[in-house]
């Protein structure tokens, strides 16, 4: 007032506005005081209209101003009870003051921190940092890390896009969809999922070889994670052939450890196609472990039970195990150095349970 402006006081429980008016007006009683509540009445309205004229020096309400009350003049807000509103309230109720060239304030009134939920504390902080002009955008994302993205494929909240990446969040929809063409609407894409059916996505490969870019082979950080995206989208020898090409051209001759990198996508290929969901290759030891779901319909399957037949007769030749560990089945094998040599012997799996000879590059 000291500043020549108005002032709003929100306090967003109809039933005690007229109290929490009365509280302000005991504090100030030289301050000319208005309320407003939801009720749009015809005496509301007047109200309203003598503060903008300036006869009310500071207008209680609850948050029906948020919906575009502008009030050039305002100059304050104050809000009460800051911490049950939701970020976009907050944000919007903000807005309607500093609406002129007069500098304006926000005042959060809410219980300490120690009491308050995580997610309220969340929205008190966001609201804190994001003050400048334009900062929308950055609070309707911060809204919604807190409040989670949502499951596109069902009513639960699951997000957190911005923790997990939008590469990820897609991998992931992807799999859901597929999940949903396998299982439950498996009779309308059964010729889409063709006999040769991939149980297994993605998988992991664990061990002591060094399976990287260099930094002195490629330089630039970004340089080398647009690499390593473009690596993860090769499916066949002669993509990965195409990717090994481009890299001698354009930074030289390759290092031991891309040359690795290349073995270690090439196993995850083979293990794909042979229902192993995680391979370890440590201390010369192999270990793959099949699909750790047991209800997957990858254990009813034809390559399954022709695995697991060629296990029992041509395993010990192999020189493969099978056994099961906390639950997981896997395959195991003592006397394997590296990623090449686990790899035909893979290789030579693949082979014996299509039936074929046994021959390996």
């Amino acid at each position: 007032m000291q500043r020549g402006g108005q002032v709003f006081f929100v306090h967003n429980r109809v039933k005690s506005l007229s109290e929490v008016a009365g509280l302000v007006q005991r504090l100030c009683p030289d301050v000319r005081i208005a309320w407003l509540m939801v009720r749009w009445k015809q005496t509301s309205w007047k109200r309203l209209l003598r503060h903008s004229l300036m006869e009310f020096d500071v207008l209680v309400s609850t948050n029906i101003i948020e919906t575009g009350l502008d009030i050039s003049n305002a100059n304050t807000i104050i809000i009460n009870n800051a911490h049950q509103y939701g970020l976009s309230d907050l944000h919007q109720l903000r807005g309607r003051v500093g609406r002129s060239n007069t500098k304006a304030y926000c005042y959060l009134i809410h219980p300490p921190l120690s009491v308050m939920t995580p997610e309220a504390r969340k929205r008190i902080k966001t609201i804190e940092d994001f003050s400048d002009l334009g900062s929308g955008f950055h609070i309707a994302m911060k809204d919604l890390d807190i409040r989670g993205a949502g499951n596109m494929l069902g009513g639960e909240q699951s997000g957190f896009i911005s923790e997990i990446g939008f590469e990820t969040f897609q991998r992931i929809l992807d799999e859901a969809i597929q999940e949903l063409k396998e299982e439950d609407f498996a009779d309308t894409f059964h010729e889409e999922q063709g006999v040769h059916r991939l149980f297994v996505r993605d998988v992991t490969v664990d061990t002591d070889a060094e399976m990287h870019i260099p930094d002195e082979y490629v330089s630039s950080i970004q340089e080398r994670l647009n690499l390593y995206t473009q690596l993860d989208e090769v499916e066949t020898e002669e993509d990965l052939q195409t990717f090994s090409d481009m890299l001698t051209d354009r930074f030289g001759k390759i290092p031991d450890e891309v040359n690795e990198l290349f073995d270690g996508l090439r196993l995850r290929w083979i293990c794909k196609e042979l229902g192993f969901e995680r391979l370890v290759l440590k201390n010369g030891k192999l270990r793959a472990y099949f699909v750790q779901n047991p209800q997957s319909a990858f254990y009813d399957s034809a390559t399954f039970k022709n695995l697991f037949t060629v296990m029992a007769n041509k395993g010990k030749a192999l020189g493969l195990s099978i056994k099961e560990v906390r639950n997981h089945l896997l395959v195991a094998r003592d006397d394997v150095r590296d990623l090449r040599q686990a790899r035909r012997v893979l290789q030579e799996l693949k082979v014996a349970l299509e039936g074929g000879e046994e021959v390996m590059s």
